[in-house]
């Protein structure tokens, strides 16, 4: 695809600086993307657009949020960067990080780990803190194995460092990006790990809220996934979204632009811009 609407880069849980980012996009065929960092806007303070010739950039950015007592990402799409309903959003959001991290960090003390917040703010640099960055020191200790063990045993949904950011609802987080001149995306809603009863509950509280888009293709997928997501967004009326979740370099199933294009039953997102 030569649209990418959800990548990363190193200024949140990403590998590549923002630049590096776009450079790897140019090669690999995209020709308009969007970084969607999650819950900070630092990455677009570092590139100049008009150093990239023939790509057009989006501003984007992915939002946590929680329905129930699952956590869900919005990502916001064309907004104003400078507008202040999104750039007060972000700094209700980078508050509610710093809470995070500190709360993981006191739960791994408490399980026997020597306070990794040092090791874990000279990783991250002046980028977000995030899960990945206190796997990766936790398997510097050696007693974790691999950044997927970290997550297994410790850091991912359900386990003792599961901890939620903020308090923020779906409602409030759609209402940020869409205060800002936005368009909203429920994020790569088959990672949630719901039933299909569940899913169609929260894309419907989603677009009850105020929401504009699914994510119908995030990276590679199933080809019946897709369908499915498709006829979703089609029943619930909203418009559709694709996008790698690029991450790190070499991991072929979340390459930038490496994924299908939405189906001819979905309207694209881009539509309305």
């Amino acid at each position: 695809m030569h649209i990418d609407l959800h990548t990363h880069t190193c200024i949140s849980d990403g590998q590549l600086a923002p630049a590096e980012l776009l450079d790897h996009a140019l090669v690999a065929g995209v020709r308009t993307i969007s970084i969607t960092d999650h819950d900070t806007l630092g990455a677009y303070t570092r590139i100049s657009v008009d150093a990239f010739p023939g790509l057009t950039v989006i501003p984007g950015v992915e939002l946590s949020t929680h329905w129930g007592n699952t956590g869900v990402h919005v990502v916001g799409l064309n907004f104003g960067l400078d507008d202040d309903a999104i750039v007060n959003a972000l700094a209700v959001q980078q508050l509610a990080r710093e809470e995070r991290a500190q709360r993981i960090a006191e739960r791994l003390i408490h399980l026997g780990f020597d306070d990794p917040m040092p090791r874990v703010r000279e990783i991250a640099g002046d980028g977000q803190i995030g899960r990945p960055h206190f796997a990766q020191v936790l398997v510097e200790t050696g007693k974790i194995s691999s950044t997927a063990q970290a997550f297994k045993k410790l850091l991912g949904a359900g386990k003792p460092c599961d901890i939620r950011i903020g308090t923020s609802t779906l409602s409030e987080v759609i209402d940020w990006v869409r205060a800002a001149g936005g368009t909203t995306v429920l994020a790569h809603p088959a990672k949630y790990g719901l039933t299909h009863t569940k899913l169609l509950s929260l894309v419907r509280a989603f677009r009850e809220a105020g929401g504009d888009a699914l994510e119908v293709v995030s990276g590679q997928q199933p080809s019946t996934l897709t369908a499915e997501l498709a006829a979703l967004c089609q029943s619930e009326h909203l418009l559709a979204s694709c996008g790698s979740d690029f991450h790190v370099p070499g991991q072929s199933w979340s390459a930038l632009g490496n994924f299908p294009a939405l189906p001819d039953n979905c309207t694209p997102v881009w539509d309305r811009w």
